[in-house]
C-alpha cells in the first residue's frame, strides 16, 4: 500500500519558499522553508527536492524532512563538504524569498500507530528523521506514551541537535544514549532485544554501510525484516 500513496504522493509537487539557513556544526548546514497549510507529512518521512533558481545536473535529491509539522517550517539538514556537488552549492546560494520545488512526502520511515516500544538507532546525520520523530511526539505525548529509545552514534562525538534532543528526553520518558563506537552501540541494542526481542519496532538511519550492517545484526539476532525500518544516506 505504501508503495501505491508514495507514487501518488510525487505527483504532489510545491514550491517553498526559502527562510533561511545557518551551519550546524562542521560541515552540516540547516535550511529552513515556510510551511504552507496544504503542505504536511508524517515526521520521518522525506521529500524529493528540486533546485528552481538556476540549471544544476541532477537537479532533483531526496531528503529527509527533519523537522515535524507542528513546527510550522520545512527543515533540509544535510551534510555539505569541501567539495559539494552543483546541487548543494545551488543550495548554499539560495536567498531570502527564493524557493526550492518539493514533491512528496514518501516513504515508510515513521513510527507506527501502535503500542510496541521503538528502537531507533542514529548514525551521524542519519539523526535528522529522528528529530523530526522526537518533536512529534513531543508535541503528542500528553496522548500517546510511546516507549522509545534512542541510540546516536557519533565517532566524532558531534552529536547534532543533542541540546535539543536532552531537552525532549527530560520532559518525557525518553530515554537517549549517545555512543561513539560500533561495540557500545551492539552493547546497547543487545540490552533493549534481551528486554523487548521481536515484539518492537527497530528504525535504522545513517550511512548505507551503517543501515545494511545494523540490519544484518538485528537479523542475526532474530528480529524479522517486518519489524525493521531503513533509511539510508547516500553520498556522505
Amino acid at each position: 500500500m505504501s508503495f501505491f500513496r508514495d507514487t501518488l504522493s510525487i505527483f504532489k509537487k510545491r514550491d517553498l519558499i526559502f527562510l533561511e539557513s545557518y551551519k550546524e556544526s562542521e560541515g552540516v548546514y540547516t535550511f529552513l522553508f515556510q510551511k504552507e497549510k496544504d503542505v504536511t507529512w508524517k515526521a520521518g518521512q522525506h521529500g524529493l527536492f528540486s533546485i528552481t533558481h538556476k540549471k544544476v545536473k541532477n537537479s532533483t535529491k531526496p531528503f529527509t524532512i527533519a523537522s515535524s509539522t507542528v513546527e510550522n517550517v520545512v527543515r533540509i539538514t544535510t551534510r555539505i563538504g569541501d567539495n559539494p556537488s552543483d546541487f548543494k552549492k545551488a543550495m548554499l546560494e539560495l536567498k531570502q524569498d527564493m524557493t526550492i520545488r518539493m514533491a512528496g512526502p514518501v516513504g515508510g520511515f515513521y513510527l507506527e500507530d501502535n503500542n510496541n516500544p521503538s528502537l531507533l538507532i542514529a548514525g551521524g546525520v542519519g539523526i535528522t528523521p529522528f528529530r523530526a520523530i522526537l518533536k512529534q511526539v513531543e508535541a503528542d505525548w500528553n496522548t500517546n506514551e510511546k516507549q522509545i529509545n534512542l541510540l546516536y552514534m557519533d565517532s566524532g562525538n558531534s552529536y547534532l541537535f543533542k541540546d535539543e534532543l536532552d531537552r525532549i528526553a527530560r520532559k518525557s520518558s525518553i530515554n537517549i544514549t549517545y555512543l561513539d563506537s560500533r561495540d557500545d552501540l551492539h552493547e546497547e541494542v543487545d540490552k533493549f532485544i534481551s528486554l523487548y526481542k521481536d515484539n518492537a519496532n527497530y528504525f535504522i538511519a545513517g550511512s548505507k554501510s551503517m543501515v545494511n550492517s545494523m540490519s544484518t545484526y538485528l537479523q542475526g539476532k532474530k528480529i524479522s525484516k517486518r519489524n525493521i525500518k531503513k533509511d539510508s544516506f547516500f553520498g556522505y
